[in-house]
């Protein structure tokens, strides 16, 4: 095991890899930018290094710096959470060439599965279905062409895109160039690479993914699935484990083409394969890999009866999968709302600021993921995700009835947040019956409006 591991991360997912390291032993180093001095996962960990100015370009994607922190403070680790440079092949590389273990796949895996447009055509030489779409495209007007060939309406992305970002759908060959130029920039801005690639848009589906992890000793297993359909502007609001949609069948299925994907590529440590899942829930298609630990991942360690953290660290380390993960079984049902600093009834609006009064729910199967406090100042620099609640019960139901009198109690004072929208989708009819797709919460909002 290391002695020590970097954590070249922010909030409350670099908070969350230092309290796995306090618990296997390891010694860990935050790095922070200039706007983050206040932060938790900088109290809490061993030593904390200063790399930069508040933007994220100045700071926590400075390459350079991270590996000169990790080389001062004798890291011999660095991992990576998500976002940032998680799925950065290069990062990796460097990691690997500076004698740095990077807590994740391999550059070349990240290369092949971390770009989009490679991924979808690995994906169909496994024999993974995925939706009709193209190649890079090298400028709007020839995607255009392309466009009209595949059929409107059409879903544009950067091959380097995650999180909603570089996302776009269209409907009408009127907004395409737009559009495309649109999420070109965007991602160019969050990712550093602006191509992108078109796909046939599937409408009413459903957004599934299968956790999978691997490690050196030859065990590639998936932890099951999660429902991220809950989606503004292709931003997850809420998910779920298991999906309400997904029968046994369908989940024997998708799960075996996961394993079988990562096991032909030789994948290592924690990733989730991503798909879309058509209203009736008969057919799924491949839509992406994402290299890295996600954001819901709690759901499946509450379900599962796992810590994937954890786990990243012992595979990065040399060590098999823990016999529990291997034996894994569902137990219950868990539901996850991100909570962001954003005012719901104002278009989403950022909210930074001071919270005043920060007070969060607890009791039995109640879990705060969060790296915020009363007094501290949410900075306007990053993603606005402030807290993760996490609440698990035997039953759906059961795990419904608890979400809405955790975020019940839920005191946030000083700024905006979503909470309010996610207790009207949780008491929505809808919801309780799981019956929503990724357009839900966009006809919601209209309904709503009108």
């Amino acid at each position: 095991m290391f002695k020590r591991v970097l954590v070249a991360n922010r909030g409350e997912i670099a908070l969350r890899i230092i309290r796995a390291c306090r618990e296997l032993g390891v010694e860990s180093i935050a790095v922070y930018s200039e706007a983050d001095v206040d932060s938790m996962h900088v109290q809490l960990a061993d030593q904390a290094v200063c790399i930069g100015p508040a933007p994220g370009k100045e700071s926590y994607l400075k390459m350079d710096r991270i590996i000169a922190a990790a080389e001062i403070t004798g890291a011999e680790a660095i991992h990576p959470g998500y976002g940032f440079l998680s799925e950065n092949a290069r990062f990796a590389d460097i990691c690997d060439s500076s004698g740095i273990v990077f807590i994740g796949p391999s550059a070349e895996v990240i290369t092949q599965m971390g770009d989009k447009a490679t991924a979808r055509a690995t994906a169909t030489a496994n024999g993974v279905p995925v939706t009709p779409g193209s190649d890079i495209m090298p400028d709007a007007e020839t995607a255009f062409e392309e466009a009209k060939k595949i059929g409107f309406p059409v879903m544009i992305k950067a091959t380097a895109g995650g999180g909603g970002r570089g996302m776009r759908p269209c409907f009408k060959e009127e907004e395409f160039i737009n559009l495309f130029q649109a999420a070109s920039s965007e991602a160019i801005v969050c990712f550093g690479n602006g191509d992108c690639y078109l796909e046939k848009l599937v409408l009413n589906p459903h957004h599934i993914e299968f956790q999978v992890i691997c490690d050196s000793h030859g065990n590639y297993v998936h932890l099951g699935e999660r429902d991220c359909s809950m989606q503004r502007r292709n931003q997850k609001i809420i998910e779920e484990c298991p999906s309400p949609l997904v029968s046994q069948e369908l989940r024997d299925r998708m799960g075996e083409a996961s394993v079988n994907l990562v096991k032909n590529i030789g994948y290592l440590n924690a990733g989730t394969i991503e798909y879309l899942v058509d209203e009736k829930g008969e057919n799924f298609y491949f839509m992406e890999m994402n290299t890295r630990i996600q954001v819901e991942h709690p759901v499946t360690e509450e379900v599962m009866g796992c810590e994937l953290i954890k786990e990243q660290i012992r595979i990065a380390a040399g060590e098999p999968l823990s016999h529990h993960v291997l034996e894994a079984t569902p137990r219950g049902h868990s539901i996850e709302c991100r909570i962001n600093a954003e005012d719901p009834y104002n278009n989403f609006a950022p909210s930074p600021g001071t919270i005043d009064l920060w007070y969060a729910p607890g009791g039995k199967g109640v879990r705060v993921d969060t790296h915020v406090y009363s007094g501290y100042s949410v900075p306007p620099n990053y993603d606005s995700m402030i807290a993760k609640l996490i609440v698990t019960g035997s039953t759906r139901e059961i795990a419904i009835a608890r979400m809405k009198r955790a975020l019940g109690e839920f005191m946030i004072r000083g700024i905006k947040t979503t909470i309010p929208f996610q207790l009207e989708i949780i008491n929505h009819p809808d919801f309780v019956a799981g019956k929503y797709d990724i357009g839900w919460v966009s006809r919601f909002l209209e309904e709503k409006k009108g």
